[in-house]
Parts: structure tokens; sequence; C-alpha cells
């Protein structure tokens, strides 16, 4: 495989994953993913971060040939989800005399995957330095971006930020490695999937690693996932601290559940009044469709939000109360709603997002519509309330 250097006796080892279905067996990935490791061949050699096992059938050998016969003394643990840390177990059995660098919040961890004891691992707390010649670690302490374990290595000489899963994005890396070789809007979205869906829920965590990084110049940033930025390392920044801060762009989603289409009628009229009042972004989804990656995404990214649901055995629809469950988990704030539904024989649907939207603490932007039977204009005179507030 050719080199990639990233600086001074950095090198990327990374690789992409267009396999897996699902990250977390969870999230979609219809653009792959890409796993990033990189090695500091300096006086001393030290691996940031290893990848998912099985990923990489020759990480091991690429490692061997980098190091040109020299020791690996130390391994970093940024961060313990096993897309960043199964290849572990391989490198202390390959490099026995290796120190695992972590912080104390990871050894239960690597003990309980590893078996790994206190006497292999070299502690570092917040502010720590570790000296590999040319090259000078340190270490900022990150709690919950997105583990209660994650840190973030800093190289002083160089000043880059390995930032494991901050600032990262779903996507395969197809050839281009670096920011200034990719085209981002094809990236962007994914950048923010992967916030809205894997980080979101720890915000106000990130404003307190930006907190620490405040003053600190930053040249490169190395993230475990998505492109290496070299060229605008604070387009990524400011995206994050956007995102992190609940900003939203002028939009509404709405995301219905329908089970035989009344419901769903009842979304394209609410879409359509909102169109005409000059709103051109309006993202209209049916849950049991589209799978709640998407969906959150969106709502991450735009101002108002709008929920409706029919009645399904006398509460919300399955799927509604999916996409509502991964809401109050994530946790997405100032936000414009409304909420609507239909029934046949019982309500039902708005009964229940009702006290689902209260916990979220939204803005109200008008009373529920809710109907029974086949929708008609009159019915659904509500809507002009809605589409005249929500945003």
């Amino acid at each position: 495989m050719k080199k990639i250097v990233i600086s001074n006796k950095v090198h990327y080892i990374g690789v992409n994953d267009r396999k897996k279905n699902l990250f977390e067996n969870n999230w979609p990935l219809p653009n792959g993913v890409s796993y990033n490791s990189y090695l500091i061949a300096d006086e001393k050699c030290a691996l940031i971060d290893t990848l998912e096992f099985g990923s990489k059938d020759d990480y091991i050998e690429v490692i061997e040939d980098l190091l040109e016969g020299r020791a690996l003394d130390y391994l970093v643990v940024n961060h313990m989800e096993p897309d960043h840390s199964s290849m572990v177990g391989w490198i202390i059995r390959r490099y026995p005399q290796i120190k695992i660098v972590a912080n104390n919040k990871a050894f239960k961890m690597l003990e309980a995957y590893f078996g790994i004891s206190t006497d292999s691992i070299h502690e570092v707390k917040d502010g720590d330095t570790l000296d590999l010649g040319y090259h000078k670690l340190n270490f900022v302490i990150t709690p919950w971006v997105h583990w209660p374990e994650t840190m973030m290595t800093y190289d002083a000489t160089d000043s880059i930020l390995f930032s494991c899963d901050a600032f990262g994005s779903f996507g395969s890396l197809d050839g281009a490695i670096f920011d200034d070789e990719i085209n981002f809007s094809y990236y962007e979205d994914e950048m923010r999937r992967y916030y809205s869906n894997i980080v979101g829920k720890y915000s106000h965590m990130v404003q307190k690693a930006f907190a620490k990084l405040n003053g600190v110049p930053v040249s490169i940033i190395c993230p475990s996932h998505g492109p290496v930025w070299r060229k605008e390392p604070q387009k990524a920044m400011a995206l994050y601290d956007k995102w992190s801060k609940h900003e939203s762009e002028e939009g509404v989603v709405i995301a219905f559940a329908s089970m035989y289409g009344n419901t769903e009628k009842m979304a394209d009229y609410v879409a359509r009044l909102i169109a005409e009042r000059g709103i051109s972004n309006i993202r209209v989804y049916d849950v049991s469709k589209t799978h709640v990656s998407f969906i959150l995404n969106d709502i991450w990214k735009y101002k108002a939000v709008i929920l409706g649901s029919s009645a399904y055995n006398a509460v919300m629809h399955p799927m509604m109360q999916h996409l509502c469950n991964e809401l109050e988990i994530l946790n997405p704030k100032d936000k414009n709603y409304a909420l609507f539904g239909s029934f046949s024989w019982s309500g039902g649907g708005v009964k229940t997002l009702v006290p689902f939207a209260e916990k979220m603490s939204w803005n109200m932007v008008a009373p529920p519509v809710e109907l029974m039977g086949a929708p008609t204009e009159e019915k659904m005179e509500g809507f002009m309330e809605i589409a005249k507030n929500i945003l």
C-alpha cells in the first residue's frame, strides 16, 4: 500500500469498511465508513488508536514496515469502543513490552476486554506530556465525547489533534484522505448524521471539550473516522461548535406514521401550506420507510419539527414511537414543533405524542390537528395556524 504521510514522521494507517451495513449494529452505512489509525515513527514510536478487528488483514505488516525494525514503544488508547480498540490484543501479542497510554477511566475496560493489568499501562492525566523525541504529545481528557474514558491526543510540535470520534464522519475515503482532496458537500450530511446519531446526546460535553482546547493552535485534525483536516481544521471545529450549540437552519421536518394513507395526506397538506409561505427546506419522511438515522440528521439540521401519527392500539404507531424514543435520548434543543394525527374508532396517536413533546421542552406553535376518518379541507383547517407559525 502507498505510504500516506500526515506530517513529520506521522503516518496514516486506515482502512475503508464498505461491507458493514449498520454502524454499532444500528446506524445505516450506505456510503461505508473509514477506520483511521496513526503511527508516529520517532525516537520513541507510538501508535494512536487501532482499527476494528478484521477490517485490515495487513495492519501489523504495515506497522512493521513503517517502524523499519524499531520497537513500538506506546499504544495510545483515546477511546475503548471496539471500532478503535479491538486490535489492542493483537498489538500486545506482537509487541509484549509495549506501554498502553490511557487515562484511569479506561483501566477497567482494558482489563475486561484484554486482561491488561495496570503494570502495562502508562497512566496520563489532563495536561500530561509524553516525549517521543521530535514529537511531544499532550493529553486532553474529554469525557462523554462520547464515552466516559474518551480523550484526545495533541502533538504540540506539529499542532496535530488526534481527536478520535470528535470531528469524524460516516462515509468511506474513496482515494482522497485529506480535506483538500475531497468535495466536502459529499461528506457534510454524513458528518452531521454521525454527529447527531453518535455524539449529539453529549453536546454539552462537546462544549466543555472546546473550552479545554480554547487557545490551542490546531493545524491538523486526525479523527478516527472520515477525512483528515489539514487545510481547514477550523471548518470542522466550527461545524461541531454549531451543532453542539443546537444552532439550526431555517427548515421544517415533517415525519409521519400512516397505516392506510390518511395521516400521509395530512402530512402532504401541511407541507404544501408551508411551501406556499415561501419556505423551501421542507423534508417529509415516512417513519416506516426511512431509517430513523436520516430523520434525526435533518431534525438536528432544521429549526422546526412536525410529527404526525395514526392511532395504533390506542397509542401512536410503533415506528413513530421509535423516532420519539431516539429523539428523547439524543435531546435536540430549541425546536419549534406541531403535532397531528388521525384515527378511525378511538384516538391515541396525538394523545401519546403530546406528553412526549412536552418532555422535550420545545416551542409548540399551534394546537394539534387530529381528525377522524378521511381528511377533508374542513377537518384540516387547523393546519393553517401551524403553517403560519412554524417558522
